[in-house]
């Protein structure tokens, strides 16, 4: 499959995937790349080992998707996820 994306982007969306807060549909949102295209993306950018490791992450998320969250989760990253230098 052809990606008309950077690779700044792809780099990004790559590290979105793996981060365990991030829902799916934020990467779509952003990137307008749904879930089965973003499993061939990562199944090319990744090796078969680390494919392999983030799609049994993604089976066993329960923060995957948005409509799957418990109520208290809005938002995609930690608090102190991105610090501001000072």
């Amino acid at each position: 499959m052809k990606f008309n994306f950077t690779d700044e982007e792809i780099s990004r969306i790559v590290e979105m995937a793996w981060e365990d807060r991030t829902p799916l549909d934020a990467i779509e949102r952003l990137f307008g790349i749904n879930e089965t295209a973003l499993k061939k993306l990562m199944q090319e950018k990744l090796t078969a080992r680390s494919y392999s490791l983030w799609r049994k992450r993604m089976r066993n998320s329960r923060l995957r998707h948005e409509s799957l969250r418990p109520s208290g989760i809005t938002r995609a990253y930690a608090s102190n996820q991105y610090k501001q230098k000072s």
